[in-house]
């Protein structure tokens, strides 16, 4: 799903269920946080889209947007397809099976991006890189959808997220050969590029977090869930 010699594929059949057993729904419900925020949007750039769940949704609120879809896991997108057949709509979008890293962006083509937990699947370097190549693809007006996990300032909210981190880019190294094993600063990097936080949504203890960026500088909500 990510890059390089990872691969995701054999987890496509019960990423759902993984996801559900270590967090409830709060990793869905950071990836959905602001998908209406895209509704008056007319191309998106979603990249490392997983299974689909998402990008269902995001068709049904964006039904006069071009979407172009990129992951590097077939059976990722296999499943994103099949779940699209069900939802009118399905023909916004475009799939390709491609390495981000390498793949081609034009200039001010886009006036979204999506980037929902894949940021974080990279090391520093390669997010700095992926998200300034992605910045001069976006419109004067573009907006940015980012939801990746973190790690809080202080306290025992910090232990505990060192703890679920360490072992999740061990699961995820053993199971995809992620090489990943620390975060990047995800949204840090995004406003190098030239984007302001609009909305914050903080999940488990703030170890999973969902924000909303525009171009234009306005004052920032944050919530707590």
């Amino acid at each position: 799903m990510r890059t390089g010699r990872v691969n995701f594929d054999r987890l496509a059949r019960i990423y759902r269920l993984l996801e559900f057993l270590a967090f409830g729904r709060d990793l869905e419900r950071a990836r959905f946080a602001f998908l209406d925020r895209l509704a008056d949007r007319n191309s998106i750039l979603v990249l490392g889209e997983g299974d689909g769940r998402c990008l269902a949704r995001l068709v049904r609120l964006t039904p006069l947007a071009r979407i172009r879809c990129i992951d590097s896991s077939r059976a990722m997108l296999d499943r994103a397809k099949a779940r699209l057949d069900r939802v009118d709509g399905k023909n916004q979008v475009t799939f390709e099976c491609a390495d981000v890293v390498s793949s081609e962006f034009p200039a001010e083509t886009y006036d979204a991006v999506v980037t929902l937990f894949f940021l974080d699947c990279f090391e520093a370097d390669t997010a700095k890189e992926i998200v300034e190549r992605v910045s001069r693809s976006l419109r004067p007006d573009a907006v940015w959808l980012c939801a990746d996990f973190a790690l809080p300032e202080r306290g025992f909210a910090r232990w505990r997220a060192r703890a679920w981190l360490a072992l999740l880019y061990f699961f995820f190294r053993w199971e995809t050969g992620l090489a990943t094993r620390t975060l990047p600063p995800s949204e840090a990097l995004i406003e190098l590029a030239g984007f302001f936080p609009q909305d914050v949504l903080t999940l488990q203890a703030g170890l999973l977090r969902s924000v909303f960026f525009r171009r234009t500088l306005d004052p920032v909500t944050t919530r707590s869930g």
